[in-house]
């Protein structure tokens, strides 16, 4: 076996898992109940598969072609912006009290939440 045939095989692979993981992720997004738990599908599964996807194309640009670096770019912040754009969408979700709320932190009322200790709330009063 050649390296240009092990290596279309795992762009196969990587492919059919891309593949696999997306529409995973795609069924979750439209099947979950609500839109806390609708956001795992798309951030968890759908990074996954998207990142097999490019990985299988940028060894793909290797072996037949010139190299290319924009997948790898592609990869970096796809993986950097769906945490935090999840996360966002989540505090949304808590804040506008759609979903069931976190449970209280052990001795901090203000833990990921706009609430104010009143001691704060003063401060800013005063320096306003």
């Amino acid at each position: 076996m050649t390296v240009d045939l092990i290596l279309t095989f795992a762009i196969a692979a990587l492919l059919i898992v891309g593949a696999i993981f997306t529409l995973v992720g795609a069924i979750g997004l439209i099947k979950l109940p609500d839109g806390m738990t609708r956001l795992h599908a798309p951030t968890k599964v759908g990074t996954i598969g998207v990142g097999a996807m490019l990985l299988a194309s940028m060894i793909n640009s290797y072996v037949y072609g010139e190299g290319s670096m924009h997948e790898l770019l592609i990869m970096a912040f796809l993986f950097v912006t769906a945490p935090i754009s999840a996360n966002f969408m989540a505090k949304v979700h808590i804040h506008r009290r759609a979903c069931d709320q976190p449970p209280a932190p052990p001795r901090d009322d203000t833990w990921s939440t706009l609430d104010t200790p009143e001691e704060d709330k003063e401060h800013v009063e005063t320096t306003a």
